[in-house]
């Protein structure tokens, strides 16, 4: 059934958080607790994000319902529904993060100047969708996934508002807003202001490992570009055959909360735990 058995832990985490998000859906009435669930999910939902991004690399399980079925469960958990990341990570800004013009999640304005983090990650957040289409047209059999599981997403996503508008927006719209700036947010913390053809020189690496065990290795991001699609249990090793021709200047202290507990007296190229 899955893939890799590598997966099975994280993912029996990730239906139970679902599972817990329909519970206080459907039974908790009280405002203030519902408020507190949204906030305190906050955290937890930026760190799924990552691992929904590796299964849009690398679908977790062998057949195709199931993957479906992880699609819908992790769209409502992070804001990226079934195919978003394939059309505009995988067949976008993989093959075009090396061209500040083509690419989809591109850092650089209109203008070529290097945008701020805060207006990067709005402008890549507001964008996600619309980005997708035109990758969709040119990628039709991934087009059709990825409207058909957006549709099925936006009626679930209508009934539950239906239902009691006020959970629906703190258990689900607003996290899944939430969750796809914070994925904005990482990825030009993964390589703003790198502008090269060398493929070994356009991302910075978290070696971090709370950070690496929480993300599902993403720290190990020159790896995940020079071969992505290896599974996320793989690239420690990968990124080991490698390592010599990534520089130093290349490696990045974690983000909150991780970044709090690191003894800074300790270059980024040499943590490799909190």
């Amino acid at each position: 059934m899955f893939r890799y058995r590598e997966d099975i832990v994280p993912v029996a985490i990730f239906l139970s958080f679902f599972a817990a998000d329909l519970a206080v859906f459907f039974l908790i009435e009280n405002r203030w607790l519902v408020v507190g669930w949204m906030l305190l999910g906050i955290l937890p939902k930026a760190f799924i994000s990552s691992w929904n991004h590796h299964h849009q690399h690398l679908p977790t399980f062998r057949g195709e319902f199931l993957n479906r079925c992880l699609d819908f469960v992790y769209g409502f958990l992070t804001g990226v529904t079934s195919h978003a990341w394939v059309l505009h990570h995988v067949l976008g800004h993989h093959l075009h993060y090396l061209d500040q013009e083509a690419d989809e999640s591109r850092w650089k304005d209109a203008e070529g100047k290097q945008m701020g983090v805060l207006r990067y990650s709005l402008v890549t957040a507001l964008t996600a969708y619309p980005r997708c289409f035109p990758v969709a047209r040119a990628f039709p059999k991934q087009g059709k996934v990825f409207f058909r599981m957006l549709a099925l997403t936006l009626v679930v996503l209508a009934f539950l508002v239906w239902w009691n508008w006020f959970n629906a927006l703190c258990i689900f719209i607003l996290p899944m807003w939430i969750s796809l700036y914070n994925t904005a947010w990482h990825t030009y913390y993964h390589h703003s202001g790198l502008d090269t053809d060398d493929e070994f020189q356009a991302s910075y690496n978290i070696l971090c490992r709370w950070y690496n065990i929480c993300t599902g290795n993403l720290g190990y991001h020159t790896a995940h570009h020079v071969k992505m699609g290896i599974h996320w249990s793989r690239l420690p090793e990968f990124h080991d055959s490698i390592k010599d021709k990534i520089p130093t200047t290349l490696y990045r202290y974690p983000p909150p909360p991780f970044k709090w507990f690191i003894d800074r007296r300790i270059p980024p190229h040499e943590i490799g735990a909190l």
